[in-house]
Formats: C-alpha cells, sequence, structure tokens
C-alpha cells in the first residue's frame, strides 16, 4: 500500500532535463487561461456600459405648457449625457442610422419630434406615453444589443421618474388650482343657498300675487266683455240717431233755409200771442163761472116747490147748454194754459245759449261736423273697447300662465334650495378633502406618485460583480481542464506495474499520486492569481481551498477513469463529451430551468452542477445543505472512479488483440 502512494517515475521523469520542467510548469499555469483569464477578460462587463459608444438623437420639436415653452427632449438628452451611465454622441438621424448599420455604434437612442408633446399631454384630450427609441443591430454583437436594453431599462426607469416628476406635478398643479376653485364654489354655493332662501319666500309671494293678479285679470276681462256689449249698443244707437240727424242737417242746408230767421220769427209770434192767450185764458175762466152760476140757479130753482119757479129753471137750460157746449170749454181753455205754457217754455228754449250757439252751428255747418265726430268718436270708442277687451282677454290667460308657473316656482324653489344647501354642503366637504400643499410638499408628492414603487434589493451572499458571479463556473471549468490536460502529458495507467502483477488499486495510484500533486499545484495557482490578481472575495478562503483540491481530485480520478477503460484515444474524445454536456447540464451559465429538457433531466447527475453549487457557497457565502451534498457526491465520484480504474487495471493485465493492435492509436 505504501508503494501505491510512492510519486512513481513519472514525477522523476519530468523532473529532468528543461523540456520537462517547462511541461509541469505548463500544466500547472494553463488552467489560469479558464480560470483567471476568462475573469480577467469579462470581470465587470455591465460595469463598463458607459464605455460602449452610442448615438443619440434629438428631434424633439418642444410644445406650449400653460402659455410657457417645453422643450423636454433637450432636457432629456442633456441628462442622459451627464449622467455618465452611456457613452453617447449627439447627431442627426441619419447618421445615428449610418453609424449602427456599420457597427461605428452598438445602439441609437432618438427623442422622437412629439416628445414633449407627449409629455405635457395629460394637459390634453388626447393623453398619450412619451416614447424614447432604442434601435439595436445583433449584427455587431448579440450581447451589445442585451446589454444595451438593460441599459435602455435603466434609462427609461429614470427618465420616466423625472418626466413622470413633471408630469404629475402638473397634474397636481392643477389639483391645488382646482381645490381653491372648489373653495371658492363652495362659499358660492353657500351665498347661492341664502339667496334661493330669500328667493323661495320671494317666490311664494309672486305666486300669491300672481294668482291675485290673475283673478283680477279675469274680473277685468269680464268687465271689459260687459263694456264691450255696452259700447257695442252705443255705437250703434249713435249711429241710429245721427243718421237721420244728418239727413236732416243736410236738407236744411240744402234748402237754404236759416234756423235763427224762424227763431227770431218765433218769438215774436210768441210774444204776440202771450196776451191774446191770456185773454182767452181770461175768457175761460169766466165762462166756467158762469157755467158753474148757471148749474146752481138751475139746481135751486129745481128745489122750489113753486112751479113758475121750476119752470124757470127750464128756461135757463138752454144757457147752461150754451155754456157747456159751446164758446171756450175748460179742454179749451185747458189747451190755451198749455199752449201758452209752451210758448213760454219755447220763448225760454229759444232764448237759451246753447239753443243759439247750436243754431249758429247748424248754419254754418259745425254741427254736422260735430255730429259726424260723434258718430266716429263712438264707432272708435268701439273698436278700442273691442281692442281693450281682446287684450285684457290674453292678459287674463297670461295672468293665469303666469300664476300656474309663479306656482311650480314656488313649488320648485324648496327642492332648488334644499340642493344648493346639499351643493354647498358637499362643496365644503370636496374642499376639506382636497389637500392644502405647499410647493416642496407638492413636488415631494409627485415625485413618490410618479414612482409610487421604489425598488430595494436584498442580496443575500451578494456577488458584486459578473466576475464573481461566474468565478464558480469557470474555475470549475478551467479544473477539468487541467485534470484532461494532465491526463494528456502522464499515462493514466503505467504498463510495468500492470506487467509485473502489482495490485490494480496500487496500480491506479501509482499513475493517480502525481498526477493529484500537479492538479493541486493547478489549483493552488488559479485560487491565488483569481484572489489577489483578480480581487476576487472568498468567504470561506479554507474551504474554498479544500474544495477546489477536492474538485480537481475528482475530474482527475474520472478522466483517468475514461482512459483506463476504453483507452487513451477514445478516452480523450469521451472527456470532451463529457465535458460539454457537463458545462450545458450545470446551471454555470444559466439558471437549469431555462436551458432545454434534456438537459434539465441531466442536470442532477452531473458532476460539475455540485462543483459548482459548492463553490458558489464557499466563494459568495451563504453554506446550507448543498455544500456538504456535493462535497458527498465528488468524493463518492472520486471513490468510484478510482474503483473503476482499479477494475480496468485488473482487467488489463491480460493481453488481448485491440491492445496488442489498437483499432485508434494516438
Amino acid at each position: 500500500m505504501l508503494a501505491g502512494m510512492s510519486l512513481g517515475t513519472e514525477i522523476r521523469r519530468y523532473s529532468r532535463g528543461t523540456l520537462p520542467r517547462i511541461a509541469v510548469i505548463t500544466m500547472v499555469l494553463l488552467p489560469l487561461l479558464y480560470g483567471a483569464l476568462y475573469l480577467w477578460a469579462f470581470w465587470n462587463p455591465f460595469g463598463e456600459v458607459n464605455k460602449m459608444p452610442a448615438a443619440l438623437v434629438n428631434l424633439d420639436e418642444g410644445a406650449v405648457n400653460g402659455g410657457k415653452k417645453i422643450n423636454a427632449g433637450d432636457q432629456v438628452a442633456a441628462a442622459l449625457k451627464s449622467s455618465g451611465q452611456l457613452n453617447l454622441t449627439e447627431m442627426s438621424a441619419e447618421d445615428a442610422r449610418r453609424g449602427v448599420a456599420d457597427g461605428k455604434y452598438y445602439f441609437s437612442i432618438t427623442l422622437p419630434e412629439d416628445f414633449s408633446a407627449a409629455v405635457v399631454s395629460p394637459n390634453t384630450a388626447n393623453p398619450h406615453k412619451a416614447l424614447l427609441q432604442f434601435t439595436f443591430n445583433d449584427a455587431n454583437s448579440y450581447l451589445a444589443s442585451v446589454i444595451g436594453q438593460n441599459a435602455a431599462r435603466e434609462v427609461l426607469a429614470k427618465v420616466g421618474d423625472t418626466i413622470g416628476q413633471q408630469s404629475v406635478d402638473q397634474v397636481l398643479v392643477g389639483l391645488t388650482t382646482a381645490g381653491k376653485g372648489i373653495d371658492k364654489a363652495s362659499a358660492g354655493a353657500k351665498l347661492l343657498a341664502t339667496n334661493l332662501a330669500t328667493a323661495d319666500s320671494a317666490a311664494q309671494q309672486l305666486a300669491s300675487g300672481s294668482k291675485l293678479l290673475a283673478d283680477n285679470l279675469a274680473t277685468a276681462r269680464d268687465g271689459s266683455a260687459q263694456l264691450q256689449a255696452g259700447s257695442a249698443e252705443l255705437a250703434a244707437g249713435v249711429e241710429s240717431a245721427t243718421g237721420p240727424l244728418l239727413g236732416i242737417i243736410n236738407q236744411l242746408q240744402s234748402s237754404g233755409v236759416k234756423p235763427s230767421s224762424y227763431v227770431t220769427t218765433a218769438q215774436q209770434l210768441s210774444t204776440e200771442l202771450s196776451p191774446v192767450l191770456d185773454s182767452l185764458s181770461l175768457a175761460g175762466s169766466a165762462q166756467g163761472e158762469a157755467l158753474r152760476s148757471v148749474r146752481q140757479i138751475i139746481t135751486f130753482l129745481k128745489l122750489d116747490p113753486n112751479p113758475a119757479v121750476r119752470n124757470a129753471a127750464k128756461t135757463l137750460a138752454p144757457v147752461e147748454k150754451f155754456l157747456s157746449t159751446q164758446g171756450l170749454s175748460p179742454q179749451t181753455t185747458a189747451r190755451i194754459d198749455g199752449l201758452k205754457q209752451t210758448s213760454t217754455t219755447l220763448t225760454t228754449q229759444l232764448s237759451d245759449p246753447g239753443v243759439t250757439s247750436m243754431l249758429s252751428m247748424l248754419e254754418s255747418g259745425d254741427l254736422t261736423t260735430q255730429v259726424t265726430r260723434l258718430r266716429d268718436g263712438s264707432a272708435q270708442l268701439k273698436t278700442g273697447i273691442d281692442t281693450l277687451a281682446g287684450g285684457l282677454t290674453q292678459l287674463a290667460a297670461g295672468g293665469t300662465q303666469l300664476a300656474d308657473g309663479a306656482g311650480q316656482l314656488a313649488a320648485g324653489t324648496p327642492q332648488l334650495k334644499a340642493g344648493a344647501e346639499q351643493l354647498a354642503a358637499g362643496l365644503a366637504d370636496g374642499a376639506k378633502q382636497v389637500p392644502k400643499w405647499s410647493d416642496q410638499q407638492r413636488i415631494g408628492t409627485a415625485q413618490t406618485l410618479s414612482s409610487p414603487v421604489a425598488l430595494d434589493m436584498f442580496h443575500d451572499n451578494e456577488a458584486p460583480n459578473f466576475g464573481s458571479g461566474f468565478a464558480p463556473f469557470f474555475m470549475t471549468l478551467a479544473l477539468f481542464i487541467g485534470a484532461m490536460l494532465i491526463w494528456m502529458i502522464l499515462k493514466p495507467l503505467q504498463s510495468r506495474p500492470i506487467v509485473n502483477g502489482v495490485s490494480a488499486i496500487r496500480t491506479v495510484l501509482s499513475s493517480y499520486w502525481p498526477a493529484l500533486l500537479i492538479a493541486v499545484g493547478q489549483g493552488l495557482v488559479m485560487y491565488l492569481v483569481v484572489h489577489f490578481g483578480l480581487g476576487l472575495d472568498v468567504a470561506h478562503v479554507a474551504g474554498a481551498i479544500a474544495f477546489v483540491i477536492l474538485i480537481g481530485a475528482t475530474y482527475l480520478a474520472i478522466i483517468q477513469m475514461f482512459n483506463a477503460i476504453f483507452g487513451i484515444p477514445v478516452g480523450r474524445v469521451l472527456t470532451l463529451a463529457f465535458l460539454m454536456v457537463q458545462m450545458v447540464s450545470s446551471g454555470g451559465i444559466y439558471p437549469v430551468e431555462t436551458t432545454a429538457r434534456p438537459f434539465q433531466i441531466l442536470h442532477p447527475f452531473d458532476p460539475m452542477t455540485y462543483a459548482v453549487n459548492g463553490m458558489r457557497q464557499l466563494i459568495n457565502g451563504g453554506v446550507d445543505e448543498r455544500l456538504p451534498i456535493a462535497v458527498a457526491v465528488l468524493l463518492g465520484l472520486l471513490l468510484a472512479a478510482l474503483a473503476v480504474s482499479s477494475w480496468a487495471a485488473r482487467r488489463n493485465r491480460v493481453y488481448t488483440m485491440d491492445r496488442l493492435y489498437p483499432p485508434i492509436e494516438v
């Protein structure tokens, strides 16, 4: 067993001469090409994005908002250039297109013509988002496009925060102004409610007054109807009276007769007739006295018993008859008295100034004019009264409508008053709910609302950069390639121990221990260069070094197994194939869930899976059950590989034609 622990002749063989020693040194240093060179080249690519050339095109034409000129495109372009996040060069759209097309620039950022208009669009009837256009060309570099897209998201977030803050601030300014307007509206609504209370009282009075007016107008309408009927009768009477009168007047005027001369004659006749009538009146009175006396005498004589006396009464009978039937009878005397009175009245009337004036007007024609005016005036009076009656009818109808409308108004004003009071109360409550911001509070609120959710990331066992995150995979890959290189220089199984009948395990170990010594050197050198040269911060140094040695030892045993079983030519091919399968199944670059389904199936059976998991926990921290599992799996694979190699060494004691004449020789 101690012989199996010796380094054998392999190391001694490579310790003599310059080239063998250079070969050993090369085997020790070669894993640095993968474990250190790759990490160095891609140590922090995302931290160097500001060195990637990109084109900036500002086509923004600006906009007017609230009477102010807004040039959001200029502000964003200046902010992008001053941020230092990207290596931006501002140019025309055509230059940017050509630059991205020929690879001079990895991508371009374009601010379109309506950028400012879109920024202020929330204050318009057509709000829409402002576009920030990124143009990539994957023919230049796909990863450059991916990195540019990540940068685009960061730029978009920052620009969105800035523009969003401005947009929200504009909205909040409007809200603050609206709040002041609501305060004014609330005060106005209170005043309106007070005035509507007064209006309600006035409406009730108006309804009462309009009802009284409607009743009075109805009474006036009825009275005007009666007046209309009376005026019609009056007009008809005047027409019937003035018609004949005008005819007589016209006849008198056309006959040439002067009524004034007849008046004078009548006055003279009345004057002359008056004494005669007086005499006749006296004579009639005397005759009446005589008749009464004769009748008394006759009555007295008839009462006398003396026949002669009674005969005398008969003698007076003719006298009585004459006095009663002839001469001036009482009726005639009464007529004479009436005629006398009439004559006196006529003389008085004809002497009246009015009659004199009328006769004068009759002779001059003025009477005709006055009678005509009377007739026309009565007709006009009738027409006016008809118009008045019609107007009063309309007024009565309007008064009724006014009364109805006033009644409806009076019925509605309480509701209007209640609504105004409710409106005033609602506006007062709304005014209380509208915040009263100062400028500083408004700006702070705009900042919060424009970015209501802040990204607060917590990293457990954070890898500070790209290189630190990928170090577990590349260091594991370097250890596998280093082990593969060792077995390209050293013999996986030495022939002399097999021929001499040395035990299988000793045969395997006699080749394994020299190779392990080189593998340990590879791991230590790689760790020191990565840690001190590149600045890899390792959470568990001792554990990481031990695990690196374990990984190298395991890979060394597995590759030795492939060569022992299948021979060196086929074993090397299988080793390369095994390396490719491990790389895509380990989840060392991308999460295994993002790979194709076959590689997800192979993932739990991939040795590199456990090597990468263990290295991650030892470098970044956060050790859990995955580390002991990884250690156990790698140790198990190490022992299993040595056991299988021992079986292959025992098998190789028997020479076959394939061993004597292998189908493939190296």
